[in-house]
């Protein structure tokens, strides 16, 4: 009866062995051996000094970096022989040792013996980073990968570099703008402060911050830089080793903290860090990788999935969903080395790629072993439940949108369950802070496959103007900022690979389609004022000297000046009274359609320093109840010159938080629009008018909203060549020069004298009887 039970187990286990499936089909890369390859010319062949890595681009998903003993850069997801990537000899790296790199648009950095460097492989150029005076071990960036847009290339900008484990009171951090060429020292306000020691510092724009890591007694928490974040930190959780932090691609705010016995997760910028379970099979679940007794030897992740492979020769995959945090052990399979590292080159396909020397040439092969997740996952072994949606779709996928100033964005996506099951769709955003999201759901009334067509519909608009939160839990609405939209499944299935949740970024700052536009109904050219023809031919005209300034202080200049018109860029200038108050109309448009008057607060400044006009209200009659603005005070606070007010720099006299006491009410109010009717009243005179035009209002448009225009000023009769106050004296003296003769002239006449001169004005009459005609006075 034993040997029967024997045989059965013996041949259920053959039984079992036949049925087993390959974890991965295994395949050796081996071309390009004998061809130039521009990556193997002379220099320091660069190596990792810590455990195996692999870095790929996260928006050329062909690009990708390998870091061992040897680093191996590729352009075609290591499918051709590589030679081991080196630096020159002229950069005298010294010891050629690789701690960190990093993708930048279409750089890659590498910090090589502490100091950072540039390989732009695009023109197989290497350089050496300036601005940094101490030594760094890391650095950190990200890349956005949703558009051209200038928001969305600028991410790549970005970049830090630090020494990791360095003490926070006294380390120094470095950051550049323009992709690592010139770094500038960082300072954290509450740096010199924290305790403990850097775990590093991250560009974390999904909700417009920068966070900082610090580590203290084996606990670790970020430390955000702008409002609303920097009034608390991060919630602590336990921080074992050094880990390595893992942006995942997409600006969802999802980050992966990992080492050889930890994985943590966050899906909100390190707010929230939670360590991962994982599931060992249908009845097996630890509550961390330390709980399961794993050492974890490579990470890889996408935007939907994290894989792990371990040196216990296996391999583990999650899903990176909403609400879950889970790893399921694949079924065992030979597959690890010390040099085998992970990377996604497809939605649900994983390889783990190990690199193969030649003892005949310098290239190295590659093996690569190619999982496919979904059909890993239909394992009955591993008892999956199977995914409960067919369709996610939504036309946003991957796209970018912009929600200006008081604007509002409706997205929609579509659902569809697989026959029998009620999955819940819903809708996040990665910054609540900045972003108000609305969701409802509706049905399309139609079936698909038997079941019905869900539709999402999503309504997204600044936080600040929903009304539903505190202003203390919104971030500064002056600020731009980024957020994230994301559309998923709540409690999906690991076994719905292929169903990506659907991701939008969002850039709550200026729509770049919109522009401001002067109102020009009746010009110049239209009255015959002005000729057209000429204007366009050169035509130049003359600002007296006294009329203008070009610094721009109302002090008169000491000659006249000549000014070309630019009929080109202004066309016919508008036609404008002198003796009618005036403001110009202002139109927005946007993508070549009118979309309002604009209401909002402006000023206007002449180009070429004419001063001749002033404005209708003083500070007082504005009723400011502080100090407002002029462009005197503005180019005394700014080093930007005369032409820097705007609405980062406007603060209304309206505003009571404005703390500058109104201490001179006469003097004239510069802003037009907004709450009052202030408008030019121009002097006595003819002539041209230029003027620039900014947009003020700091809560109307994220844009700096700037035009120039003309305008032409008619109907002022020519000023007389006496001054006024001559005139006057003159005028005054003639009257009572005539009242003191009719009062004089009555009671001289009687006298000696007056008869004499009646005698003499007779005698002259009667001379000039005959040729002229005389006055004969009255007896």
């Amino acid at each position: 009866m034993l040997v029967l039970m024997l045989v059965s187990v013996a041949s259920l286990r053959l039984c079992s062995v036949a049925r087993a499936q390959p974890l991965c089909r295994v395949h050796t890369v081996r071309t390009g051996k004998v061809t130039h390859d521009d990556h193997a010319s002379p220099g320091n062949v660069l190596y990792f000094s810590s455990a195996t890595r692999l870095i790929k681009h996260p928006c050329k998903k062909n690009i990708a970096l390998y870091l061992g003993q040897q680093l191996f850069f590729t352009r075609n997801n290591f499918e051709s022989s590589l030679p081991p990537l080196s630096i020159p000899t002229s950069m005298q790296v010294g010891i050629p040792e690789v701690t960190s790199a990093h993708f930048a648009g279409s750089l890659l950095l590498l910090v090589v013996n502490k100091k950072v460097y540039i390989y732009n492989y695009r023109a197989n150029y290497w350089t050496a980073s300036t601005g940094i005076n101490y030594p760094v071990s890391h650095i950190s960036g990200d890349n956005c990968c949703y558009s051209k847009h200038p928001f969305c290339l600028d991410i790549s900008n970005v970049v830090f570099a630090y020494l990791l484990g360095d003490q926070l009171s006294k380390t120094n951090i470095y950051y550049s703008e323009n992709w690592a060429y010139r770094f500038h020292e960082y300072a954290s306000v509450t740096q010199e402060e924290l305790l403990g020691s850097l775990g590093g510092i991250f560009s974390l724009h999904s909700v417009s911050q920068i966070g900082l890591l610090f580590i203290e007694q084996g606990q670790a928490k970020f430390e955000y830089s702008d409002h609303p974040l920097n009034s608390s930190f991060g919630l602590p959780f336990d921080y074992n080793g050094t880990l390595d932090v893992l942006i995942v691609p997409g600006q969802k705010g999802i980050l992966i903290f990992w080492s050889e016995k930890s994985l943590l997760v966050s899906r909100n910028s390190g707010q929230l860090v939670f360590p991962v379970q994982v599931q060992e099979g249908p009845g097996t679940l630890y509550s961390s990788v330390l709980d399961a007794g794993i050492t974890i030897h490579s990470v890889a992740a996408n935007e939907n999935g994290l894989a792990v492979l371990t040196r216990e020769d296996n391999l583990y995959y999650g899903s990176l969903g909403i609400l879950t945090s889970l790893i399921v052990k694949f079924p065992h399979q030979n597959i690890w080395s010390p040099q085998a590292a992970l990377m996604f080159t497809d939605l649900g396909i994983l390889e783990i790629l190990t690199p193969l020397p030649d003892s005949k040439f310098p290239a190295f092969d590659f093996q690569k072993c190619s999982v496919n997740i979904q059909a890993v996952l239909m394992d009955p072994q591993l008892h999956i439940d199977l995914c409960k949606v067919e369709v996610l779709q939504g036309t946003f996928d991957n796209k970018m949108y912009t929600i200006d100033m008081n604007s509002k964005l409706e997205l929609t996506a579509e659902m569809i369950p697989r026959p029998g099951t009620s999955p819940v769709p819903f809708a996040m955003v990665s910054n609540p802070h900045s972003l108000g999201l609305h969701v409802y759901n509706s049905e399309d009334g139609y079936t698909y496959d038997g079941n019905t067509k869900h539709r999402l519909n999503i309504s997204l608009k600044q936080q600040h103007h929903w009304g539903r939160a505190d202003s203390n839990f919104t971030s500064s609405i002056k600020k731009p900022t980024f957020s994230t939209i994301t559309v998923d499944i709540a409690n999906k299935e690991i076994s719905c690979v292929d169903l990506k949740p659907l991701t939008a970024l969002i850039s709550i700052g200026c729509d770049l389609k919109k522009k401001i536009v002067v109102q020009n109904e009746i010009s110049a050219c239209y009255k015959g004022i002005l000729d057209p023809v000429a204007l366009q031919d050169n035509y130049s005209y003359v600002i007296e000297k006294g009329a203008y300034n070009l610094n721009f202080q109302g002090q008169k200049a000491t000659e006249d000046l000549v000014v070309h018109y630019p009929y080109e860029k202004l066309g016919c200038p508008l036609l404008v009274h002198y003796d009618t108050p005036w403001k110009p109309v202002v139109e927005l448009w946007q993508g070549g359609k009118f979309q309002e008057v604009v209401e909002a607060e402006y000023v206007l400044l002449e180009v070429n320093g004419l001063f001749t006009y002033t404005y209708s209200l003083t500070a007082g009659t504005a009723l400011c109840s502080s100090q407002p603005q002029n462009w005197t005070t503005i180019e005394e606070d700014s080093w930007g010159g005369p032409f820097a007010w705007d609405r980062e720099n406007y603060m209304s006299c309206h505003n009571p938080n404005n703390d500058s006491p109104l201490q001179w009410p006469n003097v004239p109010y510069q802003i037009l629009g907004g709450p009052t009717e202030n408008k030019i009243i121009f002097d006595q005179r003819n002539g041209i008018y230029i003027f620039i035009i900014y947009i003020v209002d700091p809560y109307y448009s994220y844009c700096h909203l700037t035009t120039t225009f003309s305008i032409y000023v008619y109907g002022a009769f020519p000023l007389s060549i006496l001054r006024s106050e001559i005139t006057i004296v003159l005028i005054m003296t003639t009257i009572l020069l005539s009242v003191w003769l009719a009062y004089v002239i009555p009671k001289w006449l009687p006298t000696e004298q007056g008869h004499r001169f009646k005698r003499s004005w007779d005698g002259l009459c009667d001379r000039c009887r005959k040729s002229c005609a005389c006055f004969q006075f009255r007896r």
